[in-house]
């Protein structure tokens, strides 16, 4: 369905003159700009039953309660219970018509001395029908203006196009979530977490709708955990010890089990790293989400029902580039350390200067940027053909220009050999694997784990085809 764009003010009056559309606005910090659309265009007394701004801290823990953390989505959640809760209450008996919602933020703008993160949490709990209940929204923004008043201005525009999105785009999730940044950039504004919920949401896959962040550019990565919340980087992995497994894991097979098993062994002998520290990640990229130019919805979520199923965090990324991603992780590290777990052959990519033409820097600018002295690389081999030898970083080779490059690595323990390898599980080849499964071949369940064996069969995951014989006996 195609719609005509409306500019900020368009959205803010109709929105104004809905006399079924009313509640509160609950902001702390910049976050004021929102109410102030309305306020602006005239009309607000059809929508605003009350707007509230608590500036000091004193008197916003007396209206929400203390929190040590401001800027959070439990201070959101906080503000969003107490805003529809006075609405809904003291309203419902005399406006039966009305669609009560509460719009609520928690921001921080960028300082005098531009020192600090910008960023905020932004809701909206609201309904749509009258004396129904409530759905929700909830996203995370990062606000990337160098000024704090384009940052407030970039945040007014943002909360109108939440609020008309919700109450006029509901039908249609992906074009909700892309019309918050009507009238907007990515430049201007990034959204790195985006949940919606409630009875009119429950057919929406907020995983799916981590992925649309990524492939519309509203973000370059999105993280949900085991259970499939979706989850907000900088909360999940502020300060913490960051190992990651990329793959297309299709499916999860042993070698995939034992690179991260190893992995995780030798990460957590690492200086400085305690294992209650470590959040895993597996990663996907589009890339290896994209098939002909699309991406199948349905084997995405096959692949992500298999990793959460084992208990893993699932990241899902634009970064092709493996310094891309290191770089991305860092500003949540800190002094922490990132572990990079990767095949012999992906190592091969690393170094070639190909993938770096579009740096001034070439391969050396990639490596400064990505693969810093808190990153570490580690290496899992594969089997020589024809061979009882390993390929591993000891008879990896290189053009000579980048000999020495490779040789500061491994001399600095910065790339280092998975020791320890199950090299029983060598042989295994995903994409082997999958073929097998697709074409109703038996034997493939020896090359994965039995959960995952189990969960394919019992939910045909893969476009899985049961076996002739198994047909047959059934």
């Amino acid at each position: 369905m195609s719609y005509r764009k409306l500019s900020t003010k368009e959205k803010a009056l109709s929105i104004n003159l809905d006399n079924s559309i009313y509640g509160a606005f609950s902001e702390i910090g910049a976050g004021q700009e929102v109410a102030n659309n309305f306020f602006r265009v005239g009309g607000a007394s059809g929508t605003i039953a009350i707007s509230l701004s608590a500036y000091d801290k004193e008197i916003s823990d007396s209206i929400y309660g203390g929190h040590e953390r401001y800027v959070s989505e439990p201070r959101l959640n906080k503000m969003l219970d107490f805003g529809y809760k006075v609405v809904h209450k003291k309203l419902i008996s005399r406006r039966k018509t009305a669609k009560f919602f509460n719009f609520a933020n928690t921001v921080s703008t960028i300082n005098y001395q531009k020192t600090n993160w910008s960023h905020g949490w932004l809701g909206l709990r609201f309904q749509l029908r009258p004396e129904s209940e409530p759905n929700e929204c909830i996203l995370h923004v990062n606000l990337n203006d160098h000024e704090a008043r384009l940052q407030q201005e970039a945040l007014g525009i943002m909360g109108v196009n939440l609020l008309y999105g919700c109450h006029f785009y509901h039908h249609d999730p992906e074009y909700l979530l892309n019309s918050l940044l009507d009238e907007l950039s990515r430049e201007r504004i990034e959204i790195n977490m985006f949940r919606l919920s409630g009875p009119d949401f429950k057919h929406v896959d907020n995983r799916l709708m981590a992925l649309k962040l990524v492939k519309n550019g509203l973000t370059e990565a999105a993280l949900f955990g085991p259970d499939g919340d979706v989850l907000q980087p900088s909360e999940v992995l502020y300060k913490k010890n960051i190992l990651v497994l990329r793959g297309r894991f299709r499916p999860l097979t042993h070698v995939n089990l034992d690179m991260y098993d190893r992995g995780l062994d030798q990460f957590i002998k690492c200086e400085g790293v305690e294992k209650e520290d470590v959040r895993a990640i597996f990663e996907l990229t589009l890339k290896d989400l994209t098939n002909d130019g699309t991406i199948d919805e349905k084997d995405f979520l096959d692949r992500v029902d298999i990793l959460c199923s084992m208990g893993h965090t699932v990241m899902i990324s634009n970064y092709v580039k493996y310094y891309k991603v290191c770089h991305y992780l860092s500003q949540f590290t800190k002094t922490k350390k990132i572990g990079l777990i990767l095949g012999i052959y992906s190592l091969q990519t690393i170094f070639d200067a190909r993938y770096y033409e579009n740096l001034h820097g070439g391969i050396l600018e990639a490596f400064g940027l990505g693969f810093g002295g808190n990153v570490k690389i580690f290496v899992y081999p594969s089997q020589i053909p024809m061979s009882d030898e390993l390929y591993n970083t000891k008879n990896f080779e290189v053009d000579e220009e980048y000999r020495g490059l490779l040789k500061y690595f491994v001399d600095n323990d910065m790339i280092v050999d998975i020791e320890d390898v199950n090299t029983d599980n060598l042989h295994i080849y995903s994409d082997n694997v999958l073929s097998m499964i697709r074409n109703g071949l038996s034997g493939w369940e020896e090359s994965v784990p039995k959960k995952v064996a189990k969960a394919i069969k019992e939910n045909r995951l893969f476009d899985y085809k049961a076996p002739a014989k198994e047909v047959a006996d059934s």
